[in-house]
Order: structure tokens, then sequence, then C-alpha cells
């Protein structure tokens, strides 16, 4: 299925010391770029947050945000600067050698020296709070793919139903296009005519110069360069994978075949239908941007 870039996502996972909520909001982009917001203590698990995203979404930009709320309290650990005390130590030492002082030192007094002694909370064990973080994420994720989806549904239709108004305005082009040749013939001959009066025309310069104007004013591999175009619309279309890219350049190319069939037709009727052509080549054009 065919699926927009824009969504959003919302999942929750708890376990007995942490409850985990993540959202994930998604828009247009023109590849995957993948924004993590998240507690300080959560970034070295932020690579396997971007790689499982990865293998959920291909384009867009998808912003991840996760909070973390903790169950009960943490221990509080002591923790003890062995190098900053050691040169405390040696510090002490070398000023008691300095004057002379009998060396006493206190465990008392030496824990209150600035540094040597901090107090910690309980570092989180990282493995532990993946699983629920994954747990949640995968919840998130589903719930964005899912909104996507009909999204994606909708916009189908919608270049399904533009791609069949092409369609109509290029059998339109196609019915017309003999019709120049045969009209140009009537007027240069009508032409000429009133020019040498009762001189008759050379039948075979009339010829030439008209077939000379066909060729130049053939349209016919635009045509069926054009309709292949939307042949090859209707079946991207159909198709789940990204579609997004492939659709654009079909667009370009669709784009730059009517506007060789505007220049060389040089028919009125004709370059009436070229403009609506192009005004629903436009509107293709921005709703491919939001597909993924």
């Amino acid at each position: 299925m065919v699926k927009s870039m824009t969504g959003y996502g919302r999942g929750e996972a708890a376990s007995d010391s942490h409850r985990i909520t993540v959202e994930a909001k998604s828009v247009n982009h023109r590849f995957l770029e993948i924004v993590v917001r998240m507690p300080k203590q959560l970034l070295p698990l932020e690579e396997k947050i971007k790689s499982l995203v990865q293998e959920k979404v291909t384009r867009g930009r998808v912003d991840i945000f996760i909070s973390l709320e903790e169950n009960g309290e943490k221990k509080r650990l002591v923790k003890v600067d062995k190098e900053l005390g050691l040169a405390y130590y040696n510090a002490l030492r070398q000023l008691a050698d300095t004057w002379g002082i009998p060396e006493k030192f206190d465990l008392v007094q030496m824990a209150s020296l600035p540094g040597l002694l901090s107090l910690e909370n309980e570092e989180d064990d990282l493995e532990a709070v993946w699983s629920v973080i994954n747990e949640a994420l995968i919840c998130a994720m589903d719930d964005l793919i899912g909104m996507r989806a009909s999204e994606g549904e909708k916009l189908a239709k919608d270049l399904l139903k533009r791609r069949e108004t092409i369609a109509a305005y290029v059998d339109s082009i196609a019915e017309r296009s003999p019709l120049v040749v045969s009209e140009y013939q009537e007027k240069l001959s009508q032409r000429i005519q009133e020019l040498l009066g009762e001189v008759q025309i050379d039948e075979s310069r009339l010829a030439n110069e008209v077939a000379f104007f066909a060729d130049r004013a053939s349209i016919t591999e635009e045509l069926v360069r054009l309709n292949s175009h939307l042949e090859q619309m209707s079946h991207i279309l159909s198709h789940d994978d990204a579609v997004g890219r492939k659709l654009d350049f079909l667009g370009q190319e669709m784009n730059r075949e009517i506007n060789t069939i505007g220049s060389k037709a040089n028919d009125l009727a004709i370059g009436r239908l070229v403009v609506e052509v192009k005004s629903e080549l436009e509107k293709v054009r921005e709703q491919v941007q939001n597909l993924e």
C-alpha cells in the first residue's frame, strides 16, 4: 500500500522499575532523517532506536520523543574518588615532611576533603531499559505507519483520479492531432489561391510543404511516451514499496513530453489541452511530495 510521509504514533510500556512513553511524528523530507529526543542517561541507546525506526520507514523526517518514569526510588551510592584521595594523602605527607609535623591521618577528616566522596543514584541497567523502550517504540511506529498508510491510500486515490483526467486530455490531443495537418493544407491552399489568383497551384510543391509541416508538427512519439508514462503511473501506485521518488521522476518526464507537444503542435485547440494537462501534472507533483 502506498504510504504518506505524514503521521503520528504513540506507545507505552512498563517494567517493575521503569515506565516508557514513546511518541513518533513524521513529516515530508527528501530523504530519511531520524531525530531522537530522550533523557541524557538513555543516549547510549540512540543507535538502537534509530536502527529500529529505519526498519519501519524509508523516507521522511521522523521525530522520536522518549520520556522515562522511574517506579520507586533509586538506591543512593557513595562514590570514592580514589585518585583524588591518593593525591590528598601524598600532599599531606609532603607537608608533614616539609614542616616536620608528625603524620596523623584521621579517616573522618580525610573523608571531609572536597570531592573525595560523592552521592550518586544507582545507574540504570540499559539492557533492561532497552527492552521496555523497544516494546513502546514498536507500538508507536506501528501506530505511525498505520496513519501513514491511511493517508497514503487517500493520496493514491486522488492521484489515480488525476491520472484518468490527464489520460482523457491526452486522448483528446490524439484525436485532434490528425486534423491539424489537413487544416493546415486547406489554409495554405486558400492562401496561395488568394495570392496567385487564376494561376494554377503547383500541387507537388504544395504536397511537399504540407509533408514538411506534418513531419515538423508530428507529436506521435510524444503521445506514445506520454501514454506509456500514464500506464507506469497506475502500475507504480499498485505497489506496496516506497513510490514517491519514482512518481516524482515520472511526473518530470510527463511534463517534458507535454511541453514538447505544446511547442510542436502549432494548434490553438491542442494548446488549450496542453495547459489543462500541465495544470493537472502540477497538482500531481504537489501530491507526490507527500508520498514515501
